[in-house]
């Protein structure tokens, strides 16, 4: 599935604007911004009730009219998560069954198989895009280790394998857009981020690689990852590199 909701992602990459504070005032300014999804991050939300997740999205979904990713990141892959797996996953599968729910969730690679797969499970029932994501925030791995974790995470039912990490050197950046590359040549639905001062570059070179989503701040002073560009600016160099 290379779709979240109406977009195809076949046909045009899309610009991710992560919601991490204040939901309803920075969902609204990103799609002023130009944003063509959000990530709703409910672990830096610290919103933990379903029922007020729900709602939440519900809302936003009604005043902005973009689809909405849903992510609950452990603290394992960066994020702030602080309660019980089972109830981080949880979260995720009732948000996963709302009419007028999420059209995408992230699960880890990393997570424990059994929740990775009951979250799998939900967004496949209901119809949703299923990112299964994996971070490396220290380095970067081999061509061939970055290539093996792209396909452990279509095993474990991504229809989107998401792979982020920390370069080194320029030559690291290299490989991970010869992975993309390989990856569009054979097919596979991906996005791929070099995180960082030095990787900041591929949120805008990455999906003419390939990678077909890539993650932009609202504010320029906050971001959910190392190297995250506004989203405006992302959009802007992307429409002149077209």
């Amino acid at each position: 599935m290379s779709h979240i909701g109406p977009l195809d992602l076949g046909k045009k990459a899309a610009v991710v604007a992560v919601i991490l504070e204040k939901p309803f005032e920075t969902s609204k300014k990103a799609a002023e911004m130009g944003a063509d999804v959000l990530e709703i991050r409910m672990d830096l939300l610290g919103i933990r009730d379903p029922e007020k997740a729900a709602e939440t999205i519900r809302q936003i979904k009604s005043e902005t009219g973009l689809p909405v990713i849903i992510t609950n990141r452990s603290q394992m892959e960066g994020g702030k998560w602080k309660g019980k797996e089972a109830e981080r996953i949880k979260l995720l599968t009732d948000l996963l069954s709302h009419i007028n729910g999420p059209e995408a969730v992230d699960i880890e690679l990393s997570a424990d198989k059994e929740d990775r797969d009951r979250v799998v499970k939900a967004a496949k029932i209901h119809g949703k895009t299923v990112i299964v994501s994996s971070h490396d925030f220290l380095k970067t791995p081999s061509f061939q280790q970055m290539k093996v974790t792209l396909e452990e995470a279509f095993m474990a039912g991504a229809d989107i394998a998401k792979l982020a990490v920390m370069p080194e050197s320029m030559r690291n950046i290299l490989d991970l857009l010869g992975v993309t590359l390989d990856a569009r040549e054979a097919g596979k639905v991906v996005c791929t981020i070099a995180m960082g001062k030095l990787g900041k570059h591929t949120r805008v070179i990455a999906p003419f690689y390939g990678s077909v989503l890539t993650y932009a701040s609202i504010e320029d002073t906050m971001s959910a990852a190392p190297g995250q560009l506004p989203v405006n600016d992302v959009k802007k160099i992307m429409e002149l590199l077209e």
